[in-house]
């Protein structure tokens, strides 16, 4: 079987993102998915300290609330609903840094757990350090980096290539740089899209 590569752009603050890490953890086991975690700002005009969730936000989120949760169980999440929302630039650029180091994937899932799990808030080092040091990267190290701006212009590159490819919501995944799926969508919509690949690299 061919390999296939999928490219999530996300933001840690978007819950869709975090329930669809059940789709992408099952399609990792039954078929050899490469996967790569990709920053986008959902909300860039979030302040460094971060900001209370907007009323009309929270009374829109109420109503999805219960899906989400079930989403979450169904891939084995746990999840709360954190009413601030994070800067999530520092988290970003950490997540950089874990990638220089062959920790992307695992640091990204911390990163997620830490926010949507248990409510803290990404946005602070405190928080980054802990993910750091629960994935045997160098806390110091990482905040020293990526204070000195080391990773800014690259965060900030690959969500300019996000927009140039037309990504305006997250999730957005692409499967081998040309098939885009929107949203937390079921397992089904992934195999399926799998399996046209596969057919129409045969034919």
């Amino acid at each position: 079987m061919k390999k296939f590569n999928l490219t999530i752009y996300s933001d840690y603050v978007c819950p869709w993102c975090y329930v669809g890490q059940g789709a992408v953890a099952k399609l990792t086991k039954e078929y050899p998915v490469t996967v790569d975690w990709r920053p986008f700002y959902l909300r860039p005009d979030t302040p460094p300290e971060g900001m209370d969730l907007p009323e009309n936000v929270r009374a829109h989120m109420a109503q999805t609330n219960a899906h989400l949760k079930q989403m979450a169980n169904e891939a084995g999440l746990e999840m709360v609903f954190p009413n601030r929302i994070p800067n999530t630039r520092l988290a970003h650029e950490s997540t950089e840094y874990a990638r220089l180091h062959g920790k992307a994937l695992e640091f990204h899932r911390v990163i997620f757990d830490k926010f949507y799990g248990h409510g803290e808030d990404i946005g602070k080092w405190q928080v980054l350090r802990e993910a750091a040091n629960q994935v045997g990267l160098d806390a110091n190290e990482m905040q020293q980096k990526v204070e000195s701006g080391k990773f800014t212009g690259i965060v900030q590159e690959q969500v300019n290539e996000a927009y140039q490819i037309g990504v305006d919501g997250v999730p957005t995944y692409v499967l081998n740089d040309q098939y885009k799926i929107v949203g937390a969508q079921p397992y089904e919509v992934f195999r399926r899209a799998l399996q046209q690949i596969e057919t129409e690299e045969k034919g």
